[in-house]
């Protein structure tokens, strides 16, 4: 069976099992953010070769606080108890920066989704991270 991205790494870079629910909310955003980006950033290519101008015009669409904090909003609903609550953790965090063109409420809901998806990451739950991310983009009427 073929290892995932997150057993690889971990096997690669020789590391420590750690409890994932001790990791700071703040810490899971930030891998969450990047995780989501890379999705982004995948299906803006695969589906066209365009100059690298385009493809992130493409992509700011999605990846913006704005976008990811009505896609939270949209999500409440599908969550598990669980889910919700590294979700609320994230968004509760108290971060001393904030997106440029954002309010911090939209910052907030966005960082708290991030947190959400660095957590379902991390757990090697990539299959839940997608289909979360095809459910809300749905649901805000903007398919990616």
């Amino acid at each position: 069976m073929e290892k995932s991205l997150i057993a690889k790494l971990k096997i690669e870079f020789n590391c420590k099992e750690v409890d994932i629910k001790e990791y700071s909310p703040l810490a899971l955003a930030y891998i969450g953010d990047s995780i989501y980006d890379v999705i982004v950033r995948t299906v803006v290519v695969e589906r066209g070769n365009r100059s690298a101008n385009n493809l992130h015009k493409m992509a700011v669409k999605y990846v913006n606080a704005a976008t990811q904090a009505a896609m939270a909003d949209a999500l409440q609903e599908y969550l598990t108890e669980e889910e919700l609550a590294v979700y609320k953790r994230g968004r509760n965090a108290k971060s001393y920066t904030k997106a440029k063109n954002a309010t911090m409420h939209d910052y907030r809901k966005a960082t708290g989704l991030e947190a959400l998806f660095g957590y379902l990451y991390l757990r090697d739950e990539m299959d839940r991270v997608i289909e979360l991310i095809k459910v809300s983009l749905h649901k805000i009427q903007t398919d990616l």
